[in-house]
């Protein structure tokens, strides 16, 4: 076997690795009901971004799962989205809140306005 032939052959089994790798990454993902993306993959298996999309073997795989995720909600998304509407409730109550005060206040300035008037008049009169 020439050298020419055995760098192939290492190409060859080193590209197989690859699609063997990522091709796992995505069945592992699936098995975990975790949303498959482009960027996670590349975080869990080291590979480039244009492999996931060049390669046929590894973008059929990614095209099956991502059909077969279309709809499902990501749970950290969905724990955060929670999150932040219950704080937004909260906020909302709270402005309600603040909302009643301020009219609160407001009706007892104008009665103290109201009533400093009054002794200004009374003042004014007994001078």
């Amino acid at each position: 076997m020439s050298k020419y032939d055995k760098m192939i052959a290492l190409n060859k089994k080193s590209s197989e690795e690859k699609i063997d790798k990522a091709v796992k990454a995505v069945h592992k993902m699936m098995e975990d009901r975790e949303k498959v993306t482009i960027p996670k993959l590349m975080n869990k298996t080291g590979l480039s971004r244009g492999f996931f999309y060049k390669n046929q073997i590894v973008r059929r795989e990614v095209d099956r799962a991502l059909q077969q995720q279309d709809g499902m909600v990501d749970p950290k998304r969905y724990i955060g989205d929670m999150a932040l509407k219950s704080r937004i409730e909260l906020l909302e109550q709270q402005i309600r809140e603040l909302q009643r005060e301020n009219g609160e206040l407001e009706k007892k300035n104008k009665k103290l306005e109201k009533a400093l008037n009054k002794k200004d008049l009374n003042l004014i009169k007994n001078l």
